[in-house]
């Protein structure tokens, strides 16, 4: 792992990201089994985390993680991973289960220092990396068909930057590019490959319901604490047997 602080000033934040960049590389997607599917979510002074490592051919998961940390970087356009990759690096490490890439909810190198969020993680932990945004960052296109799985080319000058992709038919698409150890062609087929029918794949949106669920119960433990109700806070590992019930 590439380790450097987290608490630092946005200017000291874009230098990293540019130094770390260098790191990244685009090559085919290895075959994957098991994926994490990653989200954040935040209340206040507190980022939560959760992981789904979600089998990509049962398609079933295989194991959750959830925490919150304090927050300790502000909201800057472009420096996304600062607020978000200390909590998701955190709950990866609790994983028990080996995965073979991660599906971000966040930018590849779709980033105007082509370092996103999926970057961050990737090259931090060694691991393909894929972002799957639901906006554009960045970047050019041409208007794509209705249905699932039309595309566009995500552009930037003469570079291609990412995917426009369509994942369900009739709804907005998605922003897709490769953040570490894929290419553009691996990061667009991964995210269909792990489609459920709906806007977002599978590991995300379940990492999306996860995060969304744990924070919710952080927040009625901590105001039952607060009115003296006697409630033991919410475990932040989210290991079994504590979670917030969610679907899977």
């Amino acid at each position: 792992m590439r380790r450097h602080q987290w608490q630092v000033s946005p200017a000291k934040a874009r230098a990293i990201q540019q130094r770390l960049a260098a790191a990244v590389r685009l090559a085919p997607l290895r075959q994957v089994s098991t994926v994490a599917g990653l989200d954040c979510a935040f209340a206040g002074d507190r980022v939560f985390a959760a992981v789904v490592a979600w089998d990509v051919e049962r398609r079933r998961v295989v194991e959750r993680r959830a925490l919150s940390l304090a927050l300790r970087f502000p909201y800057v356009p472009g420096l996304l991973s600062f607020r978000e990759a200390p909590a998701l690096l955190a709950a990866l490490r609790r994983l028990r289960a080996p995965v073979d890439a991660l599906l971000c909810d966040g930018q590849g190198i779709a980033h105007p220092r082509r370092f996103g969020l999926a970057c961050h993680l990737g090259v931090l932990l060694g691991l393909p990396a894929v972002g799957c945004a639901k906006s554009r960052l960045i970047g050019d296109w041409v208007e794509l068909g209705p249905s699932r799985g039309e595309r566009s080319p995500l552009t930037q000058g003469a570079e291609r930057i990412g995917t426009v992709l369509r994942t369900r038919t009739g709804v907005k698409p998605l922003f897709v590019s490769p953040g570490h150890l894929c290419d553009v062609e691996g990061a667009t087929d991964l995210v269909l490959r792990c489609g459920g029918g709906l806007r977002l794949p599978e590991p995300v949106r379940l990492a999306d319901r996860y995060v969304g669920a744990f924070k919710r119960a952080q927040s009625r433990n901590q105001a039952a604490a607060r009115l003296g109700g006697g409630l033991k806070p919410a475990d932040q590992s989210g290991q079994s047997g504590q979670r917030p019930s969610v679907a899977k």
